[in-house]
């Protein structure tokens, strides 16, 4: 018997239940049922045996084949949960002033283009712009394939080194700014409870019409154990801006759990490229010297205004490789 077959086999109960598999476990058991079938001919009547055996033969090839699309398909979910091609991007101004939300801006830029030209679809969902061209805070939803996979590493505290445009002097300005990928994922790890749930309702504001100005489609959900809580604004519909919301605080609380798993197990996570923590300083974009600096793998590269337009290819395929490294 395949390895395939035994597998299908053991977990038979959790795929019946599973709409997605609903066919081919129809098909696994039709095929299982005319092999013992014709098993039992051949028992009653031996002149069939040799028929049968033909039979039996190109019935249990039939049967292997339905079981490894069963298991490549369990494979390509467990692929998709662990790298969701759903995420949310999460860039905050950090220390620093009006520079800091310049930077937090340059940083949306940045992972837009590079979005783009990845051919992922982004969806802004709430944003706090402030009047000098920078965001406070900025948040977009990003689909596409690998889109978790290869901006995982990108969480964590970005610094800049420049001279602002408005530095009269030419002094150079540091300034930071926060990044987090949040993981949207269909299975949640962790429940968030309803009694733990506070939602506000407000009018959005911003572009949209007079419909946005009227009707109370903004919602703010907070997770009163965590104090986490989540803004959108975007969607025209409260409806739709309330699931996105309960998606985004999913992710964000799963975030905060997985943080204090890390840092209560930080000796075990060798294999991994940083903390993931959010408040960890990971990267120096420093313009005088036009060279972006990672400080996780001690790498750098030049050229830093493409970098800046998006085109951060490179960054992502040695932090990648660099990750296959460690977990070998």
């Amino acid at each position: 018997m395949s390895e395939s077959i035994e597998q299908v086999k053991s977990e038979i109960d959790e795929l019946r239940s599973d709409s997605k598999y609903s066919f081919l476990v129809q098909e696994f058991e039709r095929v299982e049922g005319r092999i013992e079938e014709t098993k039992k001919t051949a028992l009653s009547d031996p002149g069939l045996a040799e028929l049968a055996e033909e039979e039996i033969g190109t019935l249990s090839k039939q049967l292997e084949g339905v079981a490894d699309q069963i298991v490549e398909m369990r494979k390509s979910e467990e692929e998709e949960e662990e790298f969701p091609n759903h995420i949310v991007l999460e860039i905050r101004a950090g220390a620093g002033g009006d520079e800091a939300a310049i930077f937090a801006a340059d940083l949306v830029e940045m992972y837009q283009k590079y979005a783009a030209s990845q051919g992922w679809t982004v969806t802004t969902t709430s944003t706090s712009p402030l009047g000098i061209g920078g965001y406070k805070e900025a948040n977009f939803e990003i689909r596409g394939e690998d889109v978790y996979r290869k901006l995982r590493f990108e969480t964590g505290v970005h610094r800049v080194q420049r001279v602002p445009e408005t530095e009269k002097s030419g002094r150079i300005h540091t300034s930071t700014a926060s990044v987090a990928i949040l993981p949207i994922r269909k299975k949640s790890k962790v429940e968030i409870k309803q009694e733990d749930i506070e939602m506000e309702f407000s009018r959005a504001g911003g572009k949209g019409g007079q419909n946005v100005n009227k009707v109370e489609t903004a919602v703010r959900v907070i997770h009163k154990p965590t104090g986490i809580d989540v803004r959108v604004t975007e969607e025209r519909s409260q409806l739709k801006n309330r699931e996105k919301a309960m998606a985004i605080l999913q992710a964000k609380v799963e975030q905060a759990v997985e943080e204090e798993e890390a840092r209560k197990y930080a000796e075990k996570r060798k294999n991994q490229i940083g903390t993931g923590d959010r408040s960890e300083k990971i990267r120096t974009y420093n313009f005088l010297q036009d060279r972006v600096t990672d400080h996780r793998i001690k790498e750098s590269w030049h050229n830093i205004e493409s970098i800046m337009e998006g085109e951060i290819d490179s960054i992502i395929d040695v932090l990648l490789a660099a990750q296959e490294e460690l977990e070998v």
